[in-house]
């Protein structure tokens, strides 16, 4: 008897919590958030991208260079 009543509860809550699990889903929804990044990714101009990707191989060198002296 004891335990139909925990389970009949369980039941009760996992009902309450799809329930709020909608609600909170809707608003996401409402906000534009749509399963990703809830903020659009920035776009970076050619010249950012080209000063990483030459940060980038300025710490590759400086790694190989480390890596040769061994």
């Amino acid at each position: 008897m004891m335990m139909n009543n925990v389970v009949a509860s369980l039941q009760k809550e996992y009902s309450r919590l799809q329930s709020e699990i909608g609600r909170v889903g809707k608003a996401l929804a409402a906000l534009g958030y749509s399963g990703g990044r809830l903020r659009a990714r920035r776009t970076l101009s050619k010249e950012a991208r080209e000063r990483i990707a030459a940060a980038q191989r300025l710490r590759w060198a400086k790694a190989r260079k480390a890596a040769a002296k061994q």
